[in-house]
């Protein structure tokens, strides 16, 4: 079994008991994002799962690994990567979940710029930060937000996820790669603490992980452009994986000198009949 022994950053709650919550956006001046939680490090091994990919699927583990070359390329415009990659993406999605419904609501593609400040949507530096993008409140909000209210009220009766596809863009990632925590060693009732995501105009609500020596981490080593990773970030179906937590990581086996890494992330809603 091939692991890596890193550093990891988990969420510890407010020394005060207030509210946990965290701005969107670094500050220009200090490059730090407004927050009032406790960053708390822990040396963790994640194993790498090369070759052994089918033991991990978006049901059992909340995450799942696929190959499928994007027919999008570059990855630089936002609008053509919203009429070139997110047709595809939509169709792979489905494919792999069987959903009957999926609408991407944004994406971000991070780029690892040392000394940058991630001031904005352009600027996106990897999160290394173990977190879940949703709760189950701000995950049904998402629908509200995204669809029709007539449309959204049918559809949250029925089954729907917010899943994360997750790809590398322009050279593996060996730098920074991504890290996933199987669901099944996760305590949801002891490890998560919403956070309260403030966004220059509205909130948005993750969720912060707080450390479980129990958890087991896992990533895919040197993921190249071909090698997507699906996120399950909110199930509302009950006896499966619910979702992941999961972070960017400094891999101590990663060469000197390796370019730094470039992802790109779609979110979406996904529907069942």
């Amino acid at each position: 079994m091939s692991t890596v022994s890193t550093e990891l950053a988990y969420f510890s709650p407010p020394l005060d008991g207030s509210r946990p919550f965290t701005s969107v956006n670094a500050d220009a001046k200090t490059g730090q994002r407004a927050t009032n939680w406790v960053t708390e490090v822990h040396t963790v091994e994640i194993e790498d799962v090369r070759g052994k990919e089918s033991n991990y699927t978006l049901d059992t583990a909340g995450f799942q690994y696929h190959t499928r070359p994007s027919k999008h390329a570059t990855f630089v415009d936002d609008e053509e990567i919203r009429s070139e990659y997110y047709p595809e993406s939509i169709e792979l999605i489905k494919e792999v979940t069987g959903a009957s419904k999926v609408v991407l609501f944004d994406h971000t593609i991070r780029r690892n710029r040392p000394g940058d400040l991630d001031t904005d949507e352009s600027k996106r530096q990897p999160v290394l930060q173990v977190h879940v993008d949703q709760t189950p409140d701000s995950a049904t909000a998402r629908v509200h937000r995204h669809l029709p209210a007539a449309e959204a009220e049918k559809l949250v009766k029925k089954r729907f996820q917010i899943v994360n596809l997750w790809r590398p863009i322009s050279h593996p990632a060996i730098d920074y790669p991504l890290a996933l925590c199987d669901y099944r060693s996760v305590n949801a009732q002891k490890d998560l603490v919403p956070v309260t995501l403030v966004y220059p105009d509205h909130e948005g609500e993750t969720y912060g992980v707080k450390f479980n020596p129990l958890h087991t981490w896992k990533y895919k080593k040197e993921m190249k452009q071909d090698e997507v990773v699906l996120i399950k970030c909110y199930d509302s179906a009950e006896g499966v994986a619910v979702l992941t937590p999961h972070t960017g990581f400094k891999d101590p086996s990663a060469p000197q000198g390796a370019p730094p890494r470039e992802s790109i992330e779609l979110r979406a809603l996904v529907f069942y009949e």
